[in-house]
């Protein structure tokens, strides 16, 4: 799983900010897949279902952290990107607390074994 900002560092009024956050995840998942794993990002799988929801701050508050929250429970390790963010934190204390790896830096993951 991937873990940054989303709507952090201002990105709660600021579209562009967003955007520039979902692009540093997903290129982090890039990198991770190129390393032969299975990427996870739980915004990428929440933003359509609150889109579904009607897009308001009641859907993102209602859904993003508790399926976030979620897919860490299904995921082997972390990977924790970018700046200060309370929903990646808590994703990765969540890691943590399981006993799985929480890595800082793509240098850090280990390459996918083969299956």
């Amino acid at each position: 799983m991937i873990a940054g900002p989303y709507r952090a560092g201002g990105g709660a009024t600021d579209p562009a900010i967003r955007a520039a956050n979902l692009k540093k995840l997903n290129e982090a998942a890039v990198a991770l897949h190129r390393a032969g794993h299975v990427p996870v990002i739980g915004v990428n799988m929440a933003l359509p279902m609150i889109e579904a929801a009607g897009g308001s701050d009641a859907a993102y508050a209602e859904i993003m952290a508790p399926v976030s929250l979620a897919l860490v429970d299904r995921c082997d390790s972390c990977l924790r990107v970018g700046g200060p963010s309370t929903g990646a934190d808590d994703e990765v204390r969540r890691f943590e607390a399981a006993g799985r790896p929480v890595y800082r830096s793509l240098d850090e993951v280990p390459l996918a074994r083969a299956s």
